[in-house]
């Protein structure tokens, strides 16, 4: 079977993240964002049919937005991706939406940017494919930046993905936005939403982010200021922050998980003591080391544990060792495992190390037993 062309970025074991593209663009659209994404999960960024390297003959006339959806589950099974988080552009904010209502269990979350539930009716879009169709897209392509950003900003590369776009894939593109409209499925959403809208977008304004987030329940909705259509190649910062802090980016998954490691008490402590000097510290300390590297799931927590134990008896680092030896019992290490790990510093790390370490675990160990 012919798959979408897509590009694959970030660890093969992070969560999956698909991104899709505007009508006329290809998966360049993504260039400022993607790469920054794919620090914390592996994103696939995909082409329509007839743009980019995707084959025109992946879609025909009269087709629909489920269509395309389907082409994205495919290519999503080819990879071994079974759950992602997705976000998408305008027709690929569509897909989003066509997903979130029809195959709900395939997603973890989305955003839809500069994007609607409808797009003003078919005849537009039936008007605009029968144009292409008779005259191809060079003089469309001409119109782009009017439609895509705001006055004084380009991109030229996107403008000539427009360009060199198959008129009649791209025409087969129109008759699917011709056809889209979900607004009375709305409600049925329950996959968490984010909408993104450029506050001066001229094809998909506010008002259209604005009815999705209005219907779908808990839905959350960002206007970015100076962004049109093709927000995150024109503010591609301010649509990276909306789609880390809503992907549970490392930050808030970092806070999560140094809770289940640590302990509550532990890092209500830390916060408590949290200062304007001390802040920013923190927070690179839950989005890096908690966010990042303790998500990874190559490596068990335990594994980490044991990692981190005997890095911390390397160093000398007893007072965060005893912390440790906590987290490492909250991650299912027995006592017996911890003396394992501390035996073999004796071996790597030096007798002295290990000693004090067996000392710093020894108080740990017998103030949980005192707890019991």
């Amino acid at each position: 079977m012919t798959l979408l062309d897509h590009r694959a970025e970030g660890p093969a074991s992070a969560p999956p993240l698909l991104l899709g593209p505007s009508l006329g663009t290809s998966n360049a659209l993504w260039d400022k964002v993607a790469p920054e994404l794919s620090i914390a999960h592996r994103v696939v960024r995909w082409d329509l049919p007839g743009h980019g390297g995707s084959a025109a003959g992946l879609i025909s006339a009269g087709a629909t937005v489920g269509d395309l959806a389907d082409l994205v589950l495919a290519l999503a099974d080819s990879l071994g991706i079974e759950r992602f988080a997705y976000a998408g552009v305008s027709l690929g904010g569509a897909v989003g939406l066509h997903l979130a209502v029809h195959r709900p269990e395939r997603l973890s979350s989305l955003a839809v940017i500069c994007s609607s539930a409808h797009f003003n009716g078919s005849k537009p879009w039936e008007e605009r494919a029968a144009l292409v169709r008779r005259e191809g897209l060079a003089g469309l392509a001409e119109s782009a930046d009017a439609r895509w950003f705001t006055s004084g900003f380009t991109v030229p590369e996107l403008v000539d993905d427009h360009r060199r776009a198959d008129p009649d894939a791209y025409a087969a593109c129109c008759d699917a936005l011709a056809a889209f409209d979900l607004r009375d499925r709305l409600p049925e959403i329950a996959v968490p939403t984010l909408l993104v809208a450029g506050r001066d977008d001229p094809a998909t304004p506010p008002a259209h982010l604005r009815e999705i987030a209005d219907a779908v329940p808990g839905a959350a909705l960002v206007e970015i200021p100076g962004a049109s259509h093709l927000a995150p190649a024109q503010c591609p910062e301010a649509v990276l922050t909306a789609l880390r802090a809503h992907f549970g980016g490392p930050a808030g998954r970092g806070m999560e998980v140094r809770r289940e490691v640590l302990g509550d008490a532990h890092v209500d402590r830390a916060q408590a003591r949290q200062t304007p000097f001390t802040a920013r510290f923190q927070d690179f300390i839950s989005r890096y080391a908690w966010g990042e590297i303790w998500t990874d799931p190559t490596l068990s927590r335990r594994e980490r544990s044991m990692i981190t134990l005997t890095a911390l008896v390397a160093h000398g680092h007893y007072d965060e060792l005893a912390m440790h030896v906590r987290a490492a019992r909250r991650n299912g290490l027995t006592p017996e495992e911890i003396g394992a790990v501390l035996l073999q510093t004796a071996v790597y790390c030096g007798v002295p190390a290990a000693n004090s370490a067996f000392a710093a675990a020894q108080r740990v160990l017998a103030e949980e037993d005192g707890a019991s």
